[in-house]
This record gives C-alpha cells, sequence and structure tokens, in this order.
C-alpha cells in the first residue's frame, strides 16, 4: 500500500476485496471457538422472585406510615439483615447445604445474590397480563450450579425479606410508642412536680399575686381612709374627755369645799376621785411615772384615814356605800361618762394598732408584689410549657398507638409474593450464543487487523496513482496486461482475450 498519497472509498474497497478471505476466515472460527469455549465453564441457574410492595390501605390523612424511609433505602437495609451470619446459618442448615465449610457457603450466598427494584417498563407490561400494579416492587435474584438449590435458596431468601420487613415495622411501630410511652410519663411527672410548686406558691404568697395587686392598692386605699376616720374620732374623745375631768375636777372642788375634810364622806369622795384619777393615768402612763407613783400614794393615805375613822363600825363596805350614795349625782354622771371615754379611747387606740397592721402587711405586699411577679410568670411559663409540651406527646402517642394497632392487622405497606422462585430449565452463565457472538466481534477483529497490517507491508504498484505517488514523473503511455488466465479460444479455436485486458502503467 502507498502511503504517500490520499487514499480514496475505491482503494478501500479494492483493499476490502483483496483481503477478504484473510477477514472471513477468523470471523468465521471464531464464533464456532467461542461457542465450543462455552462449554468449558460450568453451567450456572439463577432463580428469580418478584415482591412487589402494597400502598397502605389506611388513607395518609387518617393515620401517617410507621416508615416514611425510601424504598431503596429499606431494601438495602433489609438485604444487610437477611445476609447476616445469624441469619444465613439457621437457612444453610435447614436446607442441607453441604460440601463446603460454613464460612464459604455464607460468602457464596453473599455473592450470588441480587436485589434489583423493578423498572417501569416491567411494571407496565405487568400490568398490561393483569398481573402488576402501580405500587413498585423489586426481584430476588439468586445463582446457584443446581436449578433446585438456586430455587430452594431463593425462596427461602425471599421469605426472609418479607419476614424481615413485617418484623421490621412492627418493631418501629412498638418502639416508637414505647418511646413515647416513657415520654409522656416523664412528662406527666414533671408536670406534676410543676403544678405543686405552683400551689405551694400561690398558697405561700396568696393576695400578693399578679392579680391581687390591684385589689390590694385598692384596700390599701380603704384601710388608709379608716386609718384617718379611727384617728379623728380617737381625737375627738381625747378632747371630750380631757373637758369632762375638767368639769369633774370644778364639781369634786366645789362639792369638797362644802365638806369637811374629816368626814368619812369627804374622805370617800376623795378616795373615789383619787381612783378615778389614778385610773385615767393608767390609761396614759405606765405605772413608774410620778402623777401614778403620787396618786396611788395619796390613795393610800386615804384609805388609811378611812380605816382610823370607822374603826367602830362593823361594816366598812356600808360606809362607803352611804359616802356613795352622798356623793351629788352630778359627779357620778361625769365619772361615767369619763369611764365611757375611757373604753372609746381604749377600743379606738386597738382599732387604730389594727388598721396600722393591716396598711403595714399590704404595703409589704405592694412592695414584693414585682418580684412575686417575675417568680410566678417563670413558674407559669414553665408550666404552660410543660403542658404544652405534654398534650403533644399524648397526641403523639395516640397517633403511633393508631399505627401499631395498624401494621398488627396489616393495613399499612406490605411487601407482597407476586411471583414465587422460579426453577430455571435453562442456565444463565453460560449464555452460548454471546459466547458465539463474541467470537464473531474478535474474529472480525482479528480479520480487520490481519488484512490492515498485511496491506501496510505490500508495496506493489497497481494503479496509475500509485505510479505518479512513488515516480513521482507523470505518465506518458500505459500497455495492457495479457496474463494466461486472461486469453481463451473464440469460436473458430483461436486465441482470443474473454476479459477486458489489466492496463499495467510502464516507466518511460
Amino acid at each position: 500500500m502507498i502511503e504517500n498519497r490520499e487514499l480514496t472509498m475505491d482503494d478501500y474497497l479494492a483493499m476490502l476485496r483483496r483481503r477478504m478471505k484473510v477477514i472471513l476466515i477468523p470471523a468465521l472460527i471464531a464464533p464456532i471457538a467461542g461457542f465450543l469455549i462455552s462449554y468449558a465453564f460450568s453451567p450456572k441457574y439463577t432463580s428469580q422472585s418478584l415482591v412487589l410492595v402494597e400502598e397502605q390501605k389506611v388513607p395518609e390523612g387518617y393515620v401517617k406510615p410507621v416508615v416514611t424511609e425510601d424504598i431503596t433505602q429499606r431494601i438495602a437495609t433489609m438485604q444487610q439483615q437477611v445476609l447476616s451470619r445469624n441469619r444465613l446459618q439457621p437457612m444453610i442448615e435447614k436446607l442441607q447445604l453441604k460440601g463446603r465449610n460454613l464460612d464459604d457457603l455464607i460468602d457464596d450466598i453473599r455473592q450470588n445474590v441480587s436485589i434489583t427494584p423493578v423498572v417501569p417498563d416491567i411494571a407496565q407490561a405487568q400490568r398490561k397480563r393483569g398481573q402488576g400494579t402501580d405500587v413498585p416492587g423489586f426481584f430476588v435474584n439468586f445463582t446457584a450450579n443446581n436449578p433446585r438449590e438456586a430455587q430452594a435458596i431463593c425462596s427461602e431468601l425471599t421469605s426472609m425479606m418479607l419476614e424481615e420487613n413485617l418484623k421490621a415495622r412492627e418493631q418501629v411501630a412498638q418502639g416508637t410508642t414505647d418511646f413515647l410511652a416513657r415520654q409522656v410519663d416523664e412528662a406527666k411527672h414533671n408536670l406534676d412536680d410543676l403544678d405543686s410548686k405552683l400551689a405551694v406558691f400561690k398558697r405561700q404568697y396568696m393576695g400578693q399575686l399578679p392579680g391581687d395587686e390591684d385589689q390590694n392598692l385598692k384596700l390599701l386605699m380603704g384601710l388608709n381612709s379608716q386609718l384617718d376616720a379611727s384617728t379623728q374620732s380617737l381625737n375627738r374623745a381625747q378632747q371630750d374627755r380631757t373637758y369632762t375631768q375638767s368639769l369633774l375636777a370644778q364639781q369634786v372642788a366645789a362639792w369638797k369645799s362644802s365638806q369637811n375634810e374629816t368626814n368619812p364622806t369627804s374622805l370617800e369622795q376623795q378616795l373615789t376621785s383619787l381612783q378615778s384619777q389614778l385610773i385615767s393615768l393608767q390609761a396614759r402612763y405606765t405605772d413608774d411615772h410620778p402623777d401614778v407613783i403620787k396618786t396611788k400614794a395619796d390613795i393610800a393615805e386615804v384609805k388609811r384615814k378611812i380605816d382610823e375613822m370607822n374603826k367602830a363600825a362593823s361594816n366598812s363596805s356600808d360606809s362607803t356605800d352611804k359616802a356613795g350614795v352622798a356623793e351629788p349625782a352630778e359627779i357620778r354622771q361625769l365619772r361615767l361618762q369619763i369611764h365611757q371615754y375611757d373604753q372609746t379611747i381604749a377600743e379606738a387606740s386597738r382599732e387604730q394598732k389594727r388598721i396600722k397592721d393591716q396598711i403595714g402587711i399590704y404595703q409589704g405586699r405592694v412592695a414584693l408584689s414585682p418580684a412575686i411577679e417575675e417568680q410566678y410568670k417563670g413558674l407559669t411559663r414553665d408550666y404552660d410549657t410543660a403542658l404544652k409540651f405534654y398534650n403533644d406527646l399524648l397526641a403523639k402517642r395516640s397517633e403511633s398507638e393508631m399505627q401499631t394497632d395498624m401494621e398488627r392487622r396489616q393495613q399499612g405497606e406490605q411487601m407482597r409474593l407476586l411471583n414465587p422462585a422460579n426453577l430455571p430449565d435453562t442456565p444463565s452463565f453460560p449464555v452460548r450464543w454471546l459466547f458465539a457472538a463474541g467470537g464473531l466481534g474478535g474474529g472480525l477483529v482479528l480479520g480487520l487487523g490481519l488484512a490492515l497490517w498485511i496491506e501496510l507491508r505490500d508495496k506493489a504498484i497497481r494503479t496509475e496513482k500509485d505510479v505518479e505517488a512513488v515516480m513521482d514523473l507523470p505518465t506518458l503511455v500505459s500497455v495492457p496486461w495479457l496474463g494466461p488466465e486472461l486469453v481463451g479460444k473464440d469460436k473458430y479455436g483461436s486465441r482470443s482475450s474473454t476479459e477486458e485486458p489489466k492496463k499495467e502503467t510502464v516507466e518511460v
């Protein structure tokens, strides 16, 4: 092949015609060799089962699904669970798989099992045949040297997948319910603690809570008004008592001036006057006051004189009564008024003290209201938060209990075995036509390679363009080539050319 010129399609077709045998011989021998080589491999049989995922029967608007994980992730998780050693060992013992040790059998099962999702085209074709639904699914495939062994293992793996799905969904639902039940109990215990704290706080600060502040202010204003009225009443009583005492003193002085000082009746009157004066002083002063001490001494002196003057009398009480009777009615009336004023003053003093104590209490409540309000708001805020959390947990627990009941009744999403594991009648490997097709492709590649290699090594000059490319000179004349294969006899017995003679260029 001349390499230093541009080749055309005619050149390539000419090369293909010249090397047709080189191309066809490997292309014909290689498929036969590939088909025969396929018999050197031990056959493998693949059993397949189809599992469809049915949608939840209860509308999601009423009960939300337990598991929201993607179906592909769930299938991968179930596959890992099913292919674990503690799940495969009982299956191997049940099927009595022998010939190798346990670890090799487990590794072989893991390598030869495959789970593939249902593609939309397959699902649509099955729906047309009336075998499928709109629900997605997956295939379980297992490959083994024996078709019955492949079917048995595929069937067991599919059953384990279905059992694992039911178990996993029920465990998730029950686990969620148990978890929420524990959370509800803890939330209720916390809510009860906060409720008891709030009740203790209310009892401790009764009347000082945020809602009582306005009432406390109103009561405080009313107590201040009562205190003013009580103070005015006390002042009036003290003024009236003082005025009455002055009148009494004047009456007693006038009456005493008319009586003999040595008269027992006069001494009795003096004693009565001193006793009244003592009562008045004791109402205002303590016993240690000089006026009180002096009055007590005067009373004692008057009593001594009365005792001396009435030694002969057998009944001192009668003398006292007579002396009292001898006292004028105006003086007795004044003494009675003074006694009433003393009672009024004492009662007003007690009422004033009570009102002041109440005012002090309510003033303390009003002063402590901001701090107590802050503590109360903190307790109520924590209580409201705990109550809301508790109510939310109750709602979630109720929903989880419905989900658990739905799973137990198998009303949720379910995996249903649509096509059980089949018994393969033809091996899945080796696929002999694929070996033959591979041999055909390899033979063509080999034949084309050989043809190309031969053409690259061929230096023959066949056309005028080859001559021009090699000699770099123009062609002046061409002489046809007449070979023996081109010469024949005509009807007259003479040799003649049966084909158009090939032209061979001659260099000049």
